[in-house]
């Protein structure tokens, strides 16, 4: 999967967010009110997100209407995968090390990433048992 560049995310964050087919009205309308792009930028980047399979786009009466090929989960994860193995050379401690060390993360900010960790270890744990049957 192709990395997009990041005025076209903006506008997938946007299609993924809006949850269904969309128009470039709607997407206009959901930009940030500080930054707003002309309609026909707009259209420009709908066509190339188009043409990267990222989005499908139909006709329903005057309009186009766009569709979201890619999900907003299928992306993260492969830009995730990208980051940690370019920048932390496939190494989560190494990525976490390098928000520890530059105080990038609050204290409740860790709180929460530590409780996710729990959560997902433990359902992984059930789901284990589930599948030996326990």
């Amino acid at each position: 999967m192709r990395r997009l560049p990041d005025s076209e995310l903006e506008l997938m964050m946007i299609i993924w967010e809006l949850d269904g087919p969309v128009t470039r009205f709607e997407i206009e309308e959901s930009m940030e009110k500080d930054r707003k792009l002309s309609p026909t930028t707009i259209l420009s980047f709908l066509s190339r997100l188009q043409e990267k399979g990222f989005l499908k786009v139909e006709k329903t009466g005057k309009n186009n209407v766009y569709i979201s090929l890619i999900g907003r989960d299928e992306y993260m994860q492969s830009e995730s995968r990208k980051i940690l193995k370019r920048l932390y050379r496939n190494s989560a401690r190494n990525f976490l090390a390098a928000l520890y060390d530059g105080n990038s993360l609050t204290d409740e900010e860790w709180l929460e990433l530590e409780e996710y960790i729990s959560e997902k270890r433990k359902s992984d744990r059930e789901r284990a048992r589930e599948e030996k049957g326990e």
